[in-house]
């Protein structure tokens, strides 16, 4: 019997689907089945039930899985006490990035922060994930990543989540200099209603500017006409240029405004913000790297960019 069996078999087991246990621990589907099954034969028993549209616990498999996560902690309690002596820090961070945010890097320079870790702590993975901001927060619950930079919609975090802001903008209308009705106005703001007719170029749902977009417009008893959607604000910024829509994007530079022949106006009535945050589990991560990595993103990303 080897650990990575009974990993193998607690994965499945809280997955209930041995393709999503796969996923979840980065290897071949068919690798984990015949893991599992070599369990099997060794204890003699079947632990899981493959008949039905989604993999059950036997009753002896019911019995074994506290027992196997019970041996899982004990290998990774031994690893970390041998390695406080030695101040080696090893294993695996899951870190999800919202879709997106990769374009905003030159804000917090995530990328920088993460290449100063490794060279700190080579013996360290570190996954990366790029999801919408819900499907994080779920995987954030679900123990599936470890931290998470996400779009917030809404001003509270969610229960069980603690949250760092880190960019806290104004969402803008960004227009064509040559947009007819638009780019002629003389103020530097546009109330949210005179968008209703409008094509809108948004991030895609699920991600937290389209969520404060939706809410707002909902509370409006607007309807929002969405044109395209597009994970990266910068290639929403470029449609818009192109005369496809009016982007409902994060301020934009001055000199990125420029440059594609765009004015921008606040929305306003209500003023909405695109808001990203660093967000991990309240109760912190579960292992001494995600907690290292954790703590060098928070002290290093302290400052929250805002307009």
């Amino acid at each position: 019997m080897e650990i990575r069996q009974l990993r193998y078999f607690v994965a499945v087991a809280e997955e209930a689907n041995f393709t999503r246990a796969a996923a979840r621990l980065h290897l071949a589907q068919p690798g984990v089945s015949a893991q599992v099954r070599q369990l099997e034969k060794e204890l003699g028993h079947r632990l899981l039930d493959r008949s039905g549209r989604s993999v059950t616990l036997t009753e002896v498999g019911e019995a074994v899985l506290p027992y196997a996560r019970a041996a899982i902690s004990a290998v990774e309690a031994v690893r970390q006490t041998a390695d406080e002596f030695t101040g080696l820090l090893r294993g695996r961070v899951a870190l999800g990035l919202v879709a997106g945010a990769a374009g905003a890097a030159h804000e917090f320079d995530l990328a920088a922060v993460l290449a100063r870790f490794h060279a700190d702590h080579p013996q360290v993975e570190i996954a990366l994930t790029e999801e919408t901001s819900e499907w994080m927060l779920t995987a954030l619950h679900r123990g599936e990543l470890d931290i998470a930079v996400i779009g917030l919609a809404n001003t509270e975090p969610p229960p069980g989540i603690s949250l760092q802001v880190l960019i806290d903008v104004p969402l803008v209308a960004a227009v064509p200099l040559d947009d007819p009705a638009l780019a002629s106005l003389d103020r530097a703001s546009i109330p949210l209603a005179e968008l209703r007719d409008r094509p809108l170029i948004s991030l895609p749902r699920g991600t937290g500017i389209r969520g404060v977009l939706d809410h707002a417009c909902a509370r409006a008893g607007l309807r929002p006409r969405i044109a395209f959607e597009a994970a990266a604000p910068l290639f929403l910024a470029q449609l818009a240029a192109r005369g496809l829509g009016v982007a409902v994007v994060p301020a934009l530079p001055a000199d990125t405004s420029s440059a594609l022949g765009l004015r921008t106006l606040e929305i306003t009535e209500p003023r909405l913000r695109a808001r990203v945050a660093l967000a991990w589990r309240t109760e912190g991560p579960t292992g001494p790297a995600a907690a290292a990595v954790l703590e060098l993103l928070r002290t290093t990303l302290a400052a929250p960019t805002t307009g």
